[in-house]
């Protein structure tokens, strides 16, 4: 137990020697949050540009949704899916309204919502579709991120993800992301669901081509496959829409949420469906002790009541749209590629500059803090309550940077 204060410096020892080294973060050791600012141990304040992968579309407390959750921690946190709870009924119906869902399956993280939908499309297959036994296949996509759980990194084509980590879970094949040809020619008469991102966060905010969702439905819809849209990073605001999938106008027959369900406050999740998929599952052949518990339940509610009432959808679409064609602006050679779609925002820089990671150095060192993918991508993603001058101070910085390296 550390009983007695100790500097920055000696925290990052401490995590160092006694944490798994499994990430490798900035060496700023946080605090304190509120609204689109963080402060460090050292009293300096930065500017968030991660939302902590869009965990915190709200910004840092929220005082709403702090409020509720105080309130329901007061009276009852858990009670197991044993015995119902006053909050879980308010939950699907508020949900089940904004998503225009017909039915919920209550989670706690972006992997187990996942985990779920693959087990559920699978059942689905078996039980509704006639797929024989063990044939189940899903289809996703090369350079997809949808979590590390083993099911998860056995699709996965990234080596990190994947190096020593078998042996695999069978039953995916992978096709490119972007091309409704290879989607449609990899499908089987034992293919059950295609999972799929929006848009594909980690792998550096890569955004598809035009109509390509429209063409993806028609085609799941066609061969009778299960559309499964991956919304845990892009949803709940963060593209200027409730949910990715309203650029193309279409509806998946799973939406997966996460992240920002609860503002950061607790870690909830949903895999969001049609009647047909989640009515496969009956009492013992799922479940989870903290999925659907009225603390979480109770705190999503307040961060969904927010997102929409206080209009942080329409400030990502106006915000993002003026940081993106700023950035876009910036002549430097460095720069290979800017993209995005509102407040999801990748920054890709040539090879040979030696990757984004000195980058997000530099800016840490003039108050912002964001966070590299994949070597040579630096991704910007504020909370949704960002202000328009609150952007101008992050593209001030940015540009100060990139014209000083």
């Amino acid at each position: 137990m550390i009983e007695t204060p100790v500097s920055t410096s000696e925290m990052i020892g401490i995590e160092s020697e006694l944490g798994a080294h499994n990430y490798d973060p900035l060496d700023v050791v946080l605090t304190r949050g509120e609204g689109v600012w963080v402060w460090d141990t050292d009293g300096n304040r930065y500017l968030d540009c991660l939302s902590a992968y869009s965990a915190v579309n709200q910004g840092h407390c929220h005082p709403e949704i702090r409020k509720a959750m105080v309130e329901q921690a007061e009276r009852l946190s858990l009670t197991s899916r044993a015995f119902r709870n006053d909050q879980l009924p308010h939950f699907y119906d508020e949900i089940c309204k904004l998503t225009r869902s017909s039915k919920v399956l209550p989670t706690n993280t972006g992997a187990e919502a996942v985990e779920s939908a693959i087990k559920c499309v699978r059942k689905w297959g078996y039980e509704v579709k006639g797929v024989s036994e063990e044939c189940a296949e899903v289809i996703v996509c090369a350079n997809g991120f949808h979590g590390r759980t083993i099911s998860i990194v056995s699709f996965s084509t990234d080596p990190t993800a994947r190096k020593n980590f078998g042996p695999f879970t069978p039953g995916f094949k992978i096709v490119p992301f972007g091309d409704g040809s290879a989607l449609e020619n990899a499908i089987t008469p034992n293919t059950v669901g295609f999972l799929v991102e929006p848009i594909q966060g980690e792998a550096g905010v890569i955004i598809p081509p035009k109509g390509y969702f429209k063409q993806v439905r028609e085609i799941c819809s066609q061969h009778n496959v299960m559309l499964i849209i991956d919304e845990i990073q892009a949803g709940l605001g963060r593209t200027g829409k409730l949910l990715a999938e309203e650029h193309e106008g279409i509806e998946a027959d799973l939406t997966l949420v996460g992240k920002a369900l609860a503002g950061g406050y607790y870690p909830v999740s949903a895999v969001l469906s049609n009647s047909e998929v989640l009515s496969v599952l009956r009492p013992g052949e799922h479940g989870s002790t903290f999925g659907g518990n009225p603390l979480a339940c109770a705190t999503a509610r307040a961060a969904m009541r927010v997102l929409v009432e206080e209009g942080m959808i329409e400030n990502s679409a106006d915000q993002g749209h003026y940081l993106l064609a700023e950035l876009a602006g910036m002549r430097t050679n460095q720069v290979k590629d800017v993209r995005g779609r509102g407040l999801m925002i990748a920054v890709e820089f040539h090879p040979e500059v030696g990757g984004a990671r000195r980058f997000c150095e530099k800016l840490k060192d003039v108050g912002l803090l964001c966070k590299e993918t994949h070597k040579n991508t630096l991704r910007l993603a504020p909370p949704l309550v960002i202000t328009r001058d609150q952007v101008d101070w992050a593209l001030e910085n940015i540009e100060k940077v990139l014209r000083l390296d």
